[in-house]
Order: C-alpha cells, then sequence, then structure tokens
C-alpha cells in the first residue's frame, strides 16, 4: 500500500511542524514520519505515527524509507559542510528517483534566488521582482532585476544556492524547491545575545525576512497538500523585515535593558565572540558566519514574498510582533542551538 506523505527530520522543529499540521488535517494512514536514528521510532509509534529510518548519509536506509512513497518532504541539514551536503542531495536524489517518489519537497533556508522560478526552459522568471537569471555551469549566473541591478550568488554558507541544492531539477522527478525565511525564533544566535549580554557586536547590519518556524511548518505542510509548483523554486517568508540593531532595540524596549549595539570588523567580530561567547562555540563557527553576515550586508536576506500568506490564508506574524511576543513571555528568552551543548 502507498504512502501519500513522508516527512524526513521529523524530529526537528521544522519537520515536527509539518508532521503536526498533518496529523491534525490528514487520516493517519496517509503519512509517516522519519529520521536518521532507530531511536526515535518510540516516540512516534507512541503517538500513533509510523516511523521509517532514513538517514542522508546511508542510501539504502533511504530507497528502504522511500519505497511506495508518493510525496517527500526533505529538510536539508544545517552544516556547514558543502561537501557533505552535496553528497546528502545526491543521495536523496538518487534514492527518490529509484524508488519512483512522484513528488518532493525541498527545504533550504532563504537565499538570493528568487521565487517561483521555472525549471521549464533556460530563463527563469520571478513573478514578484521579474528577475532573470540562466544555469550556467551547474549554478545561476549573476541575476538582474528590473531596475538593472546586479545580485551576486548568496554569501552565506547557510543560505547559499550551490550546485548541490539545484540537483533535484536535474533529475527526473518532480520537485518543490521552498526556500524559507530563517527562523525568528532563533534570532538570539544571529545576533549572538544572551540574557546576560550588554554588547552586541556584529560584523554588518541589514534586513532580514525573518519567519516564525511554527508558521512555515504549516505553511510548507499546506503546500505539500495542495500540490502543484512542480519544478519550481518558491519563497515562503513573512511580509516584513527587521534588521540586527532594530532587534536589539526591541529587547531594550520590552524587557527593559540597555544593551548596546556595535558593528566592529570582522576580525574583531571572531576575535571577541571566541573570547567570551557563552554557549562554547568556536572560533571555528565565528569565522565561517562572516560570509553570512557579508550576503546580510549586501541585501541578500531581505527578499518576501506573497505565497506563504496565500498558502496560510492570512498573514504570517511579522518578526517584531513575534520577538516582542517571546520576550514578553520570557525576557530571558534563549534559542538552544546557542549553546553547543544543546543541540
Amino acid at each position: 500500500m502507498s504512502l501519500k506523505y513522508l516527512i524526513t527530520g521529523a524530529t526537528g522543529g521544522l519537520g515536527a511542524g509539518v508532521l503536526s499540521y498533518l496529523a491534525a488535517n490528514v487520516p493517519a494512514s496517509e503519512y509517516a514520519a522519519a529520521s536518521s536514528r532507530e531511536g526515535n521510532r518510540k516516540q512516534f509509534e507512541d503517538r500513533g505515527i509510523a516511523f521509517r529510518v532514513a538517514s542522508y548519509d546511508d542510501p539504502e536506509t533511504l530507497e528502504t524509507a522511500f519505497a511506495d512513497v508518493e510525496n517527500l518532504f526533505f529538510v536539508s541539514t544545517n552544516t556547514f559542510d558543502i561537501e557533505k551536503r552535496r553528497k546528502q542531495h545526491e543521495n536523496f536524489v538518487v534514492a527518490a528517483k529509484k524508488m519512483n517518489v512522484k513528488h518532493a519537497s525541498h527545504q533550504t533556508p532563504h537565499s538570493t534566488i528568487p521565487a517561483n522560478i521555472k525549471v521549464a526552459g533556460m530563463v527563469y522568471v520571478s513573478r514578484v521582482w521579474g528577475i532573470q537569471f540562466r544555469l550556467q555551469g551547474g549554478r545561476p549566473a549573476r541575476p538582474s532585476d528590473d531596475r538593472g541591478n546586479d545580485e551576486t550568488v548568496s554569501q552565506a554558507p547557510t543560505v547559499t544556492i550551490h550546485p548541490a541544492s539545484l540537483t533535484p531539477f536535474r533529475a527526473d522527478i518532480n520537485f518543490t524547491s521552498i526556500r524559507e525565511g530563517l527562523y525568528t525564533d532563533a534570532f538570539p544566535i544571529f545576533i549572538g545575545w544572551y540574557p546576560s549580554t550588554s554588547t552586541v557586536y556584529l560584523p554588518s547590519d541589514g534586513p532580514i525576512a525573518f519567519t516564525l518556524r511554527s508558521e512555515l511548518g504549516e505553511a510548507s505542510a499546506r503546500l505539500m497538500i495542495q500540490g502543484g509548483h512542480d519544478r519550481e523554486i518558491v519563497l515562503l517568508t513573512a511580509q516584513q523585515t527587521i534588521t540586527f540593531s532594530e532587534i536589539v532595540d526591541l529587547i531594550n524596549e520590552t524587557t527593559g535593558r540597555d544593551v548596546q549595539f556595535k558593528l566592529v570588523s570582522p576580525e574583531e567580530f571572531v576575535r571577541l565572540k571566541t573570547a567570551d561567547d557563552e554557549g562554547g562555540k568556536s572560533e571555528g563557527f565565528f569565522q565561517a558566519l562572516l560570509s553570512w553576515y557579508e550576503g546580510i550586508s549586501k541585501g541578500e536576506t531581505c527578499t518576501i514574498d506573497p505565497l506563504m500568506a496565500e498558502v496560510l490564508d492570512r498573514q504570517p506574524v511579522p518578526p517584531r510582533e513575534a520577538i516582542r511576543t517571546f520576550l514578553t513571555k520570557n525576557r530571558d528568552y534563549e534559542w538552544h542551538q546557542n549553546y553547543i551543548n544543546r543541540g
């Protein structure tokens, strides 16, 4: 018997959000959860949710998990290791094709590549910005907008449109690539803020289309259920942006703190954060972030798109409102990934 939906990365926040929406709106016989560890089986089966093991690093488990699956939801891992990510994507696509999966939805963070780009011809056009680009040698050429401005491929390690993320479009399967706004929930790690922080040091500032993870999960699930958008890149974001300095202002306004915001050189940023990071992150972590901050300063995460509001049939929660709510509920709000020992 075929399985209509398989959600990989189901133990992560986004995958769990997609699964939660399915659980509330789809018969249990039509969906299943998947993760890389057999040890996660019990937590799903205890809730009446079927479970399959699917490790992106183990093609055999992928083939077994993808058997008789119609629709896959694939959440990219958050590794900075581009080669590892490329191999994982390759394993995923090869297994999906071999097992005759009908459609796969692929989630990655917000990027410079615009929304709703058809992959049916040589030139792909965004319905929102009118941006055009061509694939040259497996990666996008420099796109230009309708004002004649050139944009470079994203500098950010976690949001770069690397050839690996375009692999699905060269495979003979239907695919929707979902680019998502950065999680509003994770704002502390993006600005290096802890409840004890007195000064936020960053190498740049710029607008970001921060978007609530819970709403991204719901929108992704709705999009998958609705179908369509075959061989398209779509963008799910809130409808407003916020800068790092504005987030610091909001922290002060909401919690009564007096946190300072200072721009420093990239070298000084790495030195300061390595010496005094409460979460125990390494110099390599902060070094890797430099190109990401450079991308933000160039406007690579400020694009918004109306699709998410259309899919949800409501306006997504703006980042300012979401952050204010987090801090009102808990003035010492924390994000677990800000600490290396919390995962």
